[in-house]
This record gives C-alpha cells, structure tokens and sequence, in this order.
C-alpha cells in the first residue's frame, strides 16, 4: 500500500468538468504537432528576437537531421536526451527533434549550478546532451561519463563526442541527409513517433521552493491534454500570430503553454534569449503585438507599482478619483496606455507561478484589464486550473481544468483550508528513480497531494492559502500562512519581495528592498523598515504579528517558476 493511501484525505468534495468533445484533435501529441508542421509550411514558426528565423518547414528540416543524429548515436526511442541552455530557436527544436522521436527530453534550466547540472544529465540516463557553450565551458566532462555526445545548441556542432558513429555522422550530415531524402525533404517525408499516452515524453526536474531536485515524469497524456485545453479554451489565438516567450523553456510553464500550444497552432513564437531587461520587453511587446501574453505575477506588478500606483495615490488624483464620472475617464486613459505598453493587441494575460499582489489584482480587476490567475505544477505538465478573464474571480486560481478532478482534505473545504488532490490526464507518472517520493504523494488508484493548503468555494474557485510544508502553527494552535502575511509586507513601501520564517517560536520577515528607490528618495532602508513593521502589525491578528524585519542585500534565489526558494532561508 502506498504512503500516501495511508493518509488517504477524507473525500468531501469532486469535481469534473464536462469533458468536451473535440472532434478533430488526434489522440496522439506528436500528430498534432505535424498536422501543424504540415497546414503551416511556410510560415515562421520561431525567431530569435532581433535574429534568425525559421519556418515551420525549417524546423521539420533540422528536426529531421537530429533524427538521423539520433540513431547514429544509439539514442533509441525512450532513451534520454538532456537540454540545457538560454531560451533560442534551436533549444525548441532540440526539444521537438526529441519529442518527435520517441526521446525523451530533459530539459535543465541554463541558471542551475555546474555540480546540479552533472548531477541532473547522471540522474537522468542522458544519453546526449544538447547545451550551450558558454554553460558548457563551466562543465567538468569527466563528471558526465555516461554521454556519448554534447552538442552545442547554437549551431548543433559535436563538443565531445565518444561514438566514432556520432562524430562520422555529424561531420557528414549533409551527405547522410540527401541519401536519407533523395528528392529533397518535403510534407510527405513527415513521419514523427506515433506516442502513446503512458509513454513518458518528459522528465523535468524540479527545483522546487520547499525542497531539493525530482524528476518528473510526464507521459505524452499530459502534455496531449494540456494542449488539448489551449486549444479549446485559447481560441482567438491563430495561424501567423505572434507570441513573446518570456519564460524559461526549461520550466514546464514555458515549455508547452508558451512554446508547444503556439506551435501546434501555427503561431509565430519570438524568443528573448536571457530575462530580459524591461525596455527590451516592452520593446518587443510593441513590435509583436501579441493577442497572447503568459507571464509570472512579477511583470504585471513592477509596471503597476511602479508606474500606475505612484500616480493614482497622488493627493489631487485621489480626490479626483471619488467622483464617479472622471473616475471612470481616469481609469479607463490608464487602461488605455496599459493596453498600448503590452502591444495594443492583448486579447489575455495570463499568469502564473506564483500568487499576483493582492493590491494589483483588485486594481487590474477595477479597470477590467483581460488578465486571469492560474495555478498549476510540474507534476500536471503543468496546468491544474483556469478561468477565463470575464469569469475569473479575484482571490482565486479558477477551476479545475477538462480531463481532471480534485478533492479537498477537509471536514468543511469552503472555510477550512485542506490538503488538495488531484486525479487525471496532466498528472504525472511518478518521480524518476525515486519510488519512495511518489508514494509520498500519490496513491495507488491516482490521486496525488499537491501540497498545497485550499479552500473551495460553492462554484467550484479554488483559493490557495499556502503550502502545507510552510504552514506554521501559532502558539495557541493557530493555522498560520505565511504566504499571506507576505502579501502583506510586499504591500508595504519599498519591498520588493519578503519570505516569513518561524526562528524558534518567533515570526520573522525577511526582506529585499528596493534600494534605488530608497536612495532616490533619501531614505534609509532601516529606519524605513522598522517604519513598515509597525504598519504591518497594525493589521495582523496577534498570533500572526512579526517579531523583526531583515533586510537582505540580494534578491532571494529563485526556482524556474520565480518562486523563492524558501527552504534555503529556514533556520
């Protein structure tokens, strides 16, 4: 019997959305992504923002070329390949070339660590790794002895390689392609890997912010259904428009939200490179104009804290904000220009990763911006709940998502926070070699414990309190969140972002400031800080209030998703 069946939560609420049917989509995610390839040959499929382009026709031509690698490496299908590099073109087609063959790819975020990274391409049974040269340079080959080759990602030239096979191959490819395609590479030469649903086609590692690295396995069912609901839901996304791919192609997240749904429909995905700096975002949000943005909450609030709420918390404007006809003038010029900075073309915002500001959620609500909440999890390939913008309700993360059901861990799910499970399509198989991690968190019937602490209203909204490893309990035996008393502190002026730890029985704000504006404005972070603690208080209940505020140097590290990664700041 499983661990987690042990502990198996009291059933007190199910839901299942009606599965819709749709008639047209194949079972299978690799004919979806060809029947793509083919309906759109000739437009780009991806770009380098400011760099090279590609086709769809292209990147079949490239992917097609990997293929021929493969094989000459001894990469069969359910063998490994591991990818590590900043977002590029070429990092999407390495990862398609995988997909479509029956590989299984591994993507490995280009910021881990040289020693995470050994570990990780070991862990995993990588066979070949595709990574880029300045992160390979940082890399020890003797610590990767099981890889026959690495290769680097900018231009798919061998590094190291340890096949006599691999190296002829590669140093002839052009040569092995025409033999492979003697009447030149067309549609009909398109023939990917017909997956079946419990094969895995990913394992991605998490690096998650209560604990250390496991690898998750996602069979091709989860990303089949993922993109099934992108496809459904997402529908004024079309053939030829153009996305900004921000996140990490590395993070689930990025990986089939943001790049592999854009693909299977046609779209035009533009890749940034490196996080970019808030003039090139904007700069290229203006260019592309997409319909389409998926961001972390980060985005959305540096631009409103920074921008909007200096000037509406301004004496005449407030004044001038009580009456209702130049309210409603006010806020819809700032909506106007917000619109106009992302583009003038958004239809979308969605985000995720972690919890918006509660401030900027309820401003972004009060001016009808198209923005939607949504949570979700590696383990679910990622996506766990939607609701469209109209629909969506502030505090909340939406709904459980098509092909899926939850369930809460409560006597009373609407006012009691429990444990939430959930069964289905996106979830995944399990954590690579590590059977003892997911009998932790899945049963034998498949249910699986996010870890995350919810409450459940009548309509189905699922409102997130906190992580249940992060819950602390109060001295009187008080549930404490900490994720909302940071809210609180990031509320507070000059906080950038705060973590909340229990030092032996007393709570302590940890906190990053934000040390330009201070200067700017000459004040001192200390004082300022001590300033913000009595405020803070002032509207915590007793068991909840904050003992100190430190203030940190650095930005805390962060996990793929841009959470903090909180168990490196426990004492």
């Amino acid at each position: 019997m499983n661990k987690a069946s042990n502990a198996s939560p009291q059933m007190t609420v199910t839901m299942t959305k009606t599965d819709q049917i749709f008639h047209n989509l194949p079972k299978s995610l690799n004919a979806i992504l060809e029947m793509s390839v083919r309906r759109n040959w000739q437009l780009t499929a991806f770009s380098d923002f400011r760099g090279n382009d590609y086709t769809f026709a292209q990147v079949a031509e490239y992917v097609a070329k990997l293929h021929i690698l493969f094989e000459s490496a001894g990469v069969k299908q359910g063998d490994k390949v591991a990818i590590c590099g900043k977002n590029s073109s070429k990092w999407a087609i390495a990862f398609i070339a995988c997909l479509s063959a029956g590989v299984v790819a591994v993507p490995i975020l280009n910021e881990f660590k040289p020693d995470t990274i050994h570990h990780l391409v070991n862990h995993s049974d990588a066979k070949l790794l595709f990574i880029d040269e300045a992160i390979w340079k940082t890399l020890d080959p003797n610590d990767l002895p099981e890889l026959e080759g690495v290769i680097y990602i900018s231009e798919f030239g061998i590094e190291l390689s340890r096949s006599k096979s691999l190296t002829n191959t590669h140093d002839n490819l052009d040569k092995f392609f025409a033999a492979k395609y003697p009447h030149g590479f067309s549609k009909s030469d398109l023939h990917w890997h017909r997956d079946k649903p419990e094969e895995i086609a990913v394992i991605n590692y998490t690096s998650g912010s209560t604990g250390m690295s496991k690898g998750v396995m996602l069979p091709y069912r989860s990303i089949w259904s993922n993109i099934r609901f992108t496809m459904e839901y997402l529908t004024f996304l079309l053939p030829g428009d153009g996305v900004v791919n921000m996140l990490p192609l590395a993070h689930l997240y990025g990986l089939v939200i943001e790049m592999l749904h854009p693909f299977a429909k046609g779209c035009h995905c533009n890749f940034l490179g490196k996080t970019p700096s808030p003039a090139i975002l904007l700069g290229a949000l203006s260019e592309i104009k997409p319909k389409l943005i998926i961001s972390v909450p980060l985005v959305l609030e540096k631009i409103i804290k920074s921008k909007v709420f200096p000037v509406i918390q301004q004496p005449k404007m407030k004044l001038l904000l009580k009456i209702p006809v130049i309210k409603g003038v006010i806020l819809g010029k700032i909506k106007e220009q917000l619109m106009k900075a992302l583009g003038g073309n958004l239809r979308e915002f969605i985000i995720g990763g972690a919890a918006l500001n509660a401030d900027v959620a309820e401003f972004l609500t009060r001016i009808h911006f198209p923005f939607t909440v949504g949570y979700g999890m590696t383990e679910c390939g990622p996506l766990i709940t939607y609701e469209v913008p109209e629909k969506e309700k502030p505090g909340t993360v939406g709904k459980i998502v098509e092909r899926m059901e939850a369930k809460v861990d409560s006597p009373d799910p609407a006012n009691i926070p429990g444990n939430l499970w959930v069964r289905g399509d996106n979830v995944m198989k399990g954590y690579y070699k590590n059977d003892e991690a997911t009998k932790e968190v899945m049963t034998d019937d498949g249910w699986m414990n996010t870890g995350d602490l919810v409450t459940l209203d009548a309509e189905g909204n699922i409102h997130i309190m906190g992580r249940s490893k992060t819950m602390i309990l109060g001295p009187s035996g008080q549930n404490i969140y900490p994720e909302e008393i940071e809210q609180k502190v990031n509320n507070l002026p000059y906080v950038v972002e705060s973590v909340v730890i229990d030092d032996g029985g007393r709570l302590v704000a940890l906190v990053y400031p934000d040390f330009a504006l201070l200067k700017q404005d000459g004040k001192d972070a200390a004082s300022t800080m001590d300033e913000n603690l009595k405020l803070l208080n002032s509207v915590l209940p007793g068991y909840s209030k904050i003992s100190e505020i430190r203030i940190f140097d650095e930005e805390f590290e962060k996990t793929p998703k841009r959470s903090i990664k909180r168990f490196l700041y426990q004492p």
